[in-house]
Parts: C-alpha cells; sequence; structure tokens
C-alpha cells in the first residue's frame, strides 16, 4: 500500500501514527518488550493518548529475529501459519546493552535498539545488513474509497454480483500497521512465492494475495510473504491474509510492508550464504516432504478441453512406450467424471464403464501411477451436492445460505475446510478412489476463495483464510494419502499454496501460454518459488492455452524434463510428441533416459531438501552469491550443486546466450566439450539439444542407460562420474537406496596428485560401481582403498 505522495508528503486524507520513542522496555528470556510512542514524550500529559506501539523483538531460534509490532491487543484471530511444524527451534539468544542501547545476538546475527529515536538496526558480523530507521514503523488511518480494488475493501473479488449486487457498507477509514526496510546500494530482491514477473523484483509493488490469473500477469497462485535478498538476509512477514508490499518502489530505498491488521510480525534471518537463509526460514514454515521416485518420471496427462475414454488412454501409453518415452504418471484431468458434475468424484460411466478393472489394467501392462484431477468445488449438479448442503458441509453466508456462485460451475458450493465433518465427508469421497486404484491427486483451484460476507464453521477470519485454505486443502489431502499408502508414498500435483505449503508437494505453474515467452514466465515463476522455501517445481510442458509450435514444444520438453518434475499437459490439444514429429518423441527418449541415470544424484537432492530445505532447482545466485553476474540471470538454473541447465527461448536459427560462473564447466552431453568461466556462451542450439553442464569438483552417480523408469535400485550397476575433482579434495557421495532417506552406502573421493583413490562404506556397492574420470590430465587413476 502507498500512503505518500512523493518522498515528503502524505497522499489527501492519511492520518499517520509514527513510532518515535521507547518509553519503556523490558528484558525477557529471548527478547524485548517494548512500549514505544507516536508523539514525543516531554511530560506526563504527552502520554494521555494513543496509539502507543507493543513491540517484540525477540530471537525464536538460531540466527532469526522477529519484530512483533501490535497495536490494540486482543485475542490472535484464525487461521495463523504454523511455525516450527516439524523442526525443533534452536534457542540460541543472547541479550546485552552498550550505553543506551538494547542489543540481541543469534546465529551471526544481531539487533541494536535505540529509544530515542527509535531505530533498530540489523547487523552480521562484518557489516549492517538493513535497518528499520526513525518513522519506520507507522500506523495509518486512509480512506476507503482508496481501496476498492483491494482485497480488504472489495466485494468484487469474492462474490458473484448477481447473488449479492449490494455490498456491504464500508466505513469511511481503514487502518494499517506499516513497517519499513532499508534497501542499500546494489541489494536485490527476490521470491514472494511464485512470481511470473520480473525476476528480480526491485521496483515492484507486490500483494501477496493468491489469486487464478495465469502465468501472464501480476497475479500468482502462490504467494509467500518471504522474500530474500543478495545482502545476507531473508525477511518472513508472519502473516496470513492480505500483505502488501512496496520493493522501492513507494520509498526507492526501501521495503514498504502493510497489513489491514492490528498486528505485523516480521523475521529478519541471516545466513553465512543463500542457502542457509532458506535452511533457517524452512525451519521456521516447514520442510518439504521426500517424494517417492516414481513421481520423478514422466507425468502424461489427458489434457484438459480434449475428448477422451480408456480406448484414447490406453492409446497413448501404447505410443509412448513403443517409443521410449516410457510413462510413470498417468493423469486423467476434469472430463474424467461427467461435464457440469465437478466434483463428483466418480468416473464418467460412458468413457470409464468399469474404472476399477481399467486402472488395474494398464498399471499392469504400462507399469503406471495413477493421478486424478480434483478441487474443493462442488457443482451444484453434482449428485453430492445435496449431501453438501444437508450436512452442512460448505462455506455460508453471512445469512446463513450456503455460498454459491457460477464463475467456474453452475451454482458451485465450496467445501468449509474449518469443519472436521465436511473434511470427514470429503476424505469419504477420495478414499473411495485410492481403493480402485489411484495413487494421487491433482489438486487444482483453492484460489478463489470468499472473503466478505461468508462465515466459516470455526468462525475463522475470511480474509485470513483466503491464502490459508489453499495450504490446508492441501495438507488434508496429503495427509489422506500418506495415512493410505503409507509414509514417504504421498505426491499432490497442487496449483495454488501459501507459507509452509512447500510442506505438502509437489506444485506447478498454472495456465500458460504455448509461445516462448509463456516458456519464461514458468521459468521465472518457479525460482521465484524456489527461492521462497519450496524445493520443487513443475509447469505444463508445451504449455497450456494454444497448441505449441513444434520447436516451442521441443523446448519445453528438454526443460520441463529437466526439471524437478515433468508432465506433459494442455488444455484443448493433445501433449504426446507424435503430434509435434517423431523427431520430438525421439528427443524427448533421449532425455527421458538421461533424467532416469541421474536419479540417483535427483534423489540426493530432494533427501536434502527434506533435511536442509535446499531447492532441487536453484536461482544461480544461490549457489553464487560472490558472482554479481549470477543475481540478475532469470533463463537458467543450477539443478542442485552440479548441474547448470539453460534453456533455449529462441527460434531455430537465432543465437541463445546463457552464462558459466568461474572455475571449469564440462558438457554433460559431451563431455569433450569444456570451458573455463566466467564466461557468456552465445551460440545455435540444436532441436536436439538443450545445454547441460557439469561443474568443476563435481561427482555424480548415475544409474544404467535405458532403464525406462526412475524408481529403480540405485545401487546396481551405479556409474560414479569424477569432473575435474582438485588436488587435495576431500569428498563424500551417498547413494540413495530411492526408500525415504536412507543410503545403501557412501562413497569418500580422495585426490592426491594424479592419484584418485575411493572409499566405499558398503562392501557390496565395490563390485557394482563403474567410476568414469572426466578430466583435462588423462592419465588420472581410480582405485579402490
Amino acid at each position: 500500500m502507498r500512503f505518500n505522495d512523493g518522498f515528503w508528503i502524505l497522499k489527501n486524507g492519511v492520518r499517520p501514527h509514527y513510532g518515535l520513542q521507547v518509553v519503556q522496555s523490558k528484558q525477557e528470556n529471548d527478547g524485548y518488550d517494548l512500549q514505544v510512542s507516536t508523539r514525543p514524550v516531554r511530560h506526563r500529559g504527552d502520554t494521555l493518548q494513543g496509539p502507543v506501539f507493543s513491540v517484540r523483538v525477540h530471537s525464536p531460534t538460531q540466527g532469526v529475529i522477529g519484530v512483533r509490532i501490535e497495536h490494540f491487543k486482543s485475542e490472535s484471530p484464525y487461521p495463523n501459519i504454523p511455525l516450527f511444524p516439524d523442526a525443533e527451534p534452536i534457542k540460541d539468544a543472547n541479550l546485552g546493552q552498550n550505553g543506551d542501547t538494547l542489543t540481541l545476538s543469534s546465529g551471526g546475527l544481531t539487533a541494536e535498539i535505540t529509544s530515542n529515536p527509535y531505530t533498530i538496526v540489523f547487523k552480521s558480523k562484518d557489516r549492517a545488513l538493513t535497518w528499520a530507521g526513525e518513522k519506520h514503523q507507522a500506523l495509518f488511518d486512509i480512506p476507503s474509497r482508496w481501496t476498492m480494488n483491494s482485497a480488504s475493501n472489495s466485494s468484487c473479488l469474492a462474490l458473484d454480483p448477481a447473488s449479492n449486487p449490494v455490498p456491504a457498507k464500508k466505513a469511511d477509514t481503514i487502518r494499517y500497521l506499516h513497517s519499513e526496510l532499508n534497501l542499500a546500494p546494489g541489494e536485490l530482491v527476490y521470491g514472494f512465492g511464485e512470481q511470473f514477473g520480473a525476476f528480480v523484483k526491485n521496483g515492484q509493488s507486490i500483494k501477496v494475495w493468491n489469486q487464478d490469473g495465469g502465468t501472464s500477469s501480476d497475479q500468482a497462485y502462490k504467494c509467500v510473504p518471504f522474500y530474500i535478498t543478495n545482502r545476507g538476509y531473508g525477511v518472513f512477514i508472519n502473516h496470513p491474509g492480505e500483505v502488501e508490499v512496496e520493493v522501492g518502489s513507494e520509498k526507492v530505498s526501501r521495503v514498504g510492508v502493510s497489513v489491514a491488521d492490528s498486528n505485523l510480525e516480521y523475521f529478519l534471518i541471516y545466513g553465512d550464504t543463500p542457502l542457509q537463509i532458506l535452511e533457517r526460514y524452512t525451519r521456521v514454515t516447514g520442510r518439504p516432504a521426500l517424494l517417492p521416485t516414481w513421481t520423478f518420471g514422466l507425468w502424461l496427462s489427458t489434457s484438459f478441453l480434449t475428448d477422451y475414454s480408456s480406448t484414447t488412454v490406453s492409446s497413448f501409453l501404447q505410443g509412448m512406450k513403443d517409443r521410449k518415452c516410457n510413462v510413470r504418471t498417468m493423469h486423467f484431468d476434469c472430463f474424467w467424471m461427467k461435464q457440469y458434475e465437478w466434483c463428483s468424484f466418480t468416473f464418467d460411466p460412458e468413457n470409464f464403464p468399469n474404472p476399477e478393472e481399467y486402472l488395474r489394467q494398464i498399471k499392469s501392462n504400462f507399469n503406471v501411477n495413477v493421478c486424478v484431477w480434483i478441487n474443493p468445488y462442488i457443482s451444484q449438479l453434482s449428485p453430492i451436492f445435496d449431501e453438501g448442503v444437508k450436512g452442512g458441509y460448505f462455506i455460508k453466508r453471512t445469512n446463513g445460505k450456503t455460498w454459491q456462485w457460477d464463475f467456474w460451475q453452475p451454482g458451485m458450493a465450496i467445501v468449509d475446510i474449518t469443519n472436521s465433518a465436511a473434511c470427514d465427508w470429503y476424505l469419504g469421497k477420495l478414499s473411495a478412489l485410492i481403493d480402485i486404484g489411484v495413487d494421487c491427486f491433482k489438486t487444482d483451484f483453492g484460489e478463489r476463495i470468499p472473503h466478505e460476507n461468508v462465515v466459516y464453521h470455526d468462525s475463522s477470519d475470511p480474509m485470513r483464510m483466503h491464502n490459508s485454505y489453499s495450504v490446508l486443502y492441501n495438507e488434508l489431502v496429503y495427509k489422506l494419502l500418506e495415512k493410505r499408502l503409507g509414509k514417504g508414498q504421498a505426491c499432490l500435483f497442487a496449483r495454488s499454496s501459501a507459507a509452509g505449503g512447500q510442506r505438502f508437494p509437489v506444485h506447478w505453474g498454472g495456465d500458460c501460454e504455448s509461445t516462448f515467452e509463456a516458456m519464461n514466465e514458468a521459468i521465472r515463476g518457479a525460482l521465484s518459488l524456489t527461492s521462497s522455501g519450496f524445493a520443487y517445481a513443475a509447469h505444463d510442458i508445451g504449455g497450456f492455452e494454444g497448441h505449441p509450435p513444434a520447436e516451442v514444444y521441443q523446448r519445453w520438453v528438454a526443460f520441463g524434463i529437466f526439471s524437478s518434475h515433468s508432465r506433459l499437459h494442455g488444455s484443448s490439444s493433445y501433449r504426446v510428441p507424435w503430434n509435434y514429429g517423431e523427431d520430438a518423441a525421439n528427443n524427448m527418449a533421449k532425455w527421458l533416459d538421461a533424467k532416469h541415470r541421474l536419479m540417483p544424484y535427483l534423489y540426493n537432492l530432494a533427501i536434502q531438501a527434506n533435511a536442509q530445505g535446499h531447492p532441487m532447482q536453484r536461482a544461480m545466485f544461490l549457489e553464487f552469491p560472490e558472482d554479481r553476474t549470477a543475481h540478475f540471470l532469470d533463463r537458467q538454473y543450477m539443478l542442485g550443486p552440479s548441474l547448470l541447465v539453460a534453456p533455449v527461448f529462441e527460434p531455430l536459427g537465432q543465437e541463445s546466450e546463457y552464462y558459466l560462473p568461474s572455475g571449469r564447466w564440462t558438457s554433460f552431453f559431451d563431455p569433450s566439450r569444456l570451458v573455463t568461466g566466467p564466461k557468456w556462451i552465445k551460440e545455435q542450439v540444436p532441436l536436439d539439444e538443450i545445454p547441460v553442464w557439469v561443474r568443476q569438483g563435481s561427482v555424480l552417480p548415475l544409474g544404467p542407460s535405458n532403464v525406462g523408469k526412475p524408481d529403480y535400485d540405485f545401487a546396481a550397476d551405479l556409474e560414479l562420474q569424477m569432473y575435474e575433482i582438485d588436488d587435495g579434495a576431500d569428498l563424500i557421495a551417498p547413494i540413495p537406496t530411492g526408500q525415504g532417506d536412507a543410503v545403501a552406502g557412501t562413497v569418500r573421493v580422495v585426490r592426491q596428485g594424479k592419484a584418485i583413490s575411493l572409499e566405499v562404506s558398503n562392501a557390496s556397492l565395490k563390485g557394482s560401481i563403474k567410476t568414469t574420470i572426466i578430466a583435462e590430465e588423462a592419465d588420472l587413476q581410480a582405485s579402490f582403498a
């Protein structure tokens, strides 16, 4: 929210109250409780009126300092973002005082608090990171007419006008709490969840408010109130509702955060590296779950508006198998149910007369798992709609009637996720699908959740529930799968999410066009998401809307397979490769085989994501924080620490351009090609290639060729590829089993001079490991110790 007219003057009608002076401080175990006046206190008369802010500066866990600003103290509304849901906080608060300055230190981060003027400076060991200066905390009363396009004062975003044509009467003013942090020269900001616009967020106004706007707008399906900077810290705004952020946009050297609420809390998170920042952030909000190995294979969708039946699906699976493009998950999109009946959770009997037998058949014939499309919306034409109304399972209007509208399905209602009986009813429908062979669910939608003139079963605050609904919805379905299929076997394919939603993967990027531009939107969205605590990222290969030209399809297939998760999906056209030429199928088979071979490496990344919160697909700055060029790159990424992937966005005949940071790089597909960085590469890339480079000092564990699937014994027929190991290096390569986080053993790689020795922790691995040394010096030898 912008309150100023320029820098010095407030907009007409704004009434400000700035936090000016600490009038009382109290030391607690992990921080300080401050009373901050909004007027200079010169005598007792200045204490007679408010507002007075209650500010708590504290350290909940190592390397994290929180600032909670309260205006009116009251019981916290529900829902809130769960903190430390699966990892205990590490207590590390050290309090002190230097003259009149209070200090709080934790994990290399220090906050220095002065009383008059009231300021908070956040420092690392060697410099100031950022600060909240004088007047950086404030309460603003603004005219409500300003915010008619804001969720906090708009009924049009949440209600069907035909069903409720008269908006509720608005108050004359809306009160916002506001806080600012300084931006240093050269400081760049990233994150805020899945954002499809410019990757560097400086100069942008960000609204943390989930919306279904496609990938070509400033709206997003997965908004997360977290950002990370290239200056060594991140900021998590602990608020589940609408958060408005001005990133150097209202005031060009500050990040301003506003909420229409009586309290605002943020955590400043420090780390020696960007990955450590994400590790500490995901300790607070939750770590991504470890996914089963089969999810990393190829997913094929029926697509959305296409005509399909059991015959169509079987022909697609056979065609893919014949072309060595083996599908590991078959996804049935919306029309597996009858039209107008979404959701009925029943297979359309005309196209799938015996679904249980059919699912058993394709699993046996094609080794696929089965995913079906669902959402939390129930059409009034669904045969289960009356059950929901009778049971009181849907969100209601304030007048007690079921909330309905027509903007997706006729007269649809929304399951009230706060009603345990409604959740049991909903899960009963899904459990029946698991009984007949469904293995996972595509949990679509969850963004169009009403926030005005509605009431929840447990009296949740609708504004706070709007974003939170997506996380609770995905958690509900994920935990059912976990309960039915076993720990480590659950997987979703989700579109909407919010802070903490990384615990219930996988997430895909939503509706995109079938163009090179949309492909670039997909990569920006993925990198913003994985810079915000999410480990995995997927997208509609080939684009959702429209029919992609063959070269767009092939470039997108290469990008998609070298993403953490790979799904072929479209709207009104199929995405099977032979629709784009048999050469497309040949190339897909080659790239898919490469991904299958890389599974021991990739699954190690998944284990690390679960244990430490490190993403699989990483923006370049996360791996190369000292390389200033890497801070701006949004058309390439690291797949873990060792592989650099540079998808091609140019038409045939034009040159693609990408950047290799400092060090030696070896082409994954052509090991004879070596490049010393830093260097920009400008080249024409043939349609059957994608630039994938291996970083110097990497040890890649690879499975065999032509294995045809992602889930196999990673410890059998293993090849260990070593890329220019430095003299004196001592590296450990874990070999996962593919069953949870278990490892079959580790290989220690030690180089002394021209000799490389391998030490294997498990003797049974020795006979199965083939070693390949890829380096300039061909006379390097490897031996088992």
